[in-house]
C-alpha cells in the first residue's frame, strides 16, 4: 500500500510540474503600437502611423490616450485620400493628422464620461497635434467633434497598453 501511495505521489507531482511548465507565461502589456498592431481592425492606422515615423513616439512611455481610427473610418475618407497621404511627401500632413487622434495622459471611458458631465455636456481635449476634439454624448454615445465640425463616435473603448489607452472611433476627425 505505501509503495502504491508512493507511486500516485511522484506521478502526481510529475504531472503538475509538467502541466506548470505549459502554462501560458504573463507578458508585459505592449505599447499602443504593439496592440494596435495586433488588431486586424487597424491595419490601416498601422501603416499610416509607419509612414509618418511616429513609431517611436507612440511606443515611448507615456501615457497616451489614443482615438485610433478603424479600417472602416479610414475608408470614409475621399476616395484617394489615404494613398496620398501616405506618399513621403506628404508625411507632415500624415504626422498632423495622426497626432490629432494623440492625447497626452492615460483617459478611460470613465474618465471621459465624467469630465463631460462635469462640463455641462461637453469637454474639449487639447490634442499633443496642437488642435481640439470636443467630447459630447450623442444618446449614449460618446461623439468627438472635430475642428470642422465632423463628427466620429467611440466605438470600443478601454484597450489597454502598457504607454496608455485606445478608444476606437468610426470616423477619421481632421484637424483645421
Amino acid at each position: 500500500m505505501k509503495n502504491i501511495l508512493s507511486t500516485l505521489l511522484v506521478v502526481a507531482f510529475a504531472f503538475t510540474s509538467s502541466f506548470a511548465s505549459t502554462q501560458p507565461v504573463e507578458t508585459e502589456p505592449q505599447t499602443i503600437v504593439g496592440v494596435a498592431a495586433g488588431n486586424d481592425n487597424f491595419t490601416t492606422l498601422v501603416t499610416a502611423v509607419k509612414a509618418a515615423d511616429l513609431v517611436e513616439t507612440l511606443n515611448s512611455e507615456g501615457p497616451f490616450t489614443v482615438f485610433a481610427p478603424t479600417n472602416d473610418a479610414f475608408g470614409k475618407l475621399a476616395e484617394g485620400t489615404v494613398e496620398t497621404l501616405l506618399k513621403p511627401e506628404n508625411k507632415a500632413t500624415l504626422s498632423s493628422v495622426l497626432t490629432y487622434h494623440v492625447v497626452s495622459g492615460k483617459f478611460m471611458a470613465a474618465d471621459v464620461l465624467a469630465a463631460i458631465k462635469k462640463n455641462e455636456g461637453s469637454f474639449t481635449i487639447p490634442t499633443i497635434q496642437g488642435g481640439k476634439l470636443v467630447a459630447s454624448l450623442k444618446g449614449k454615445n460618446v461623439i468627438l467633434t472635430d475642428e470642422a465640425g465632423n463628427v466620429s463616435t467611440i466605438i470600443m473603448t478601454d484597450v489597454a497598453a502598457s504607454n496608455g489607452v485606445i478608444h476606437a472611433i468610426d470616423t477619421v476627425v481632421m484637424p483645421k
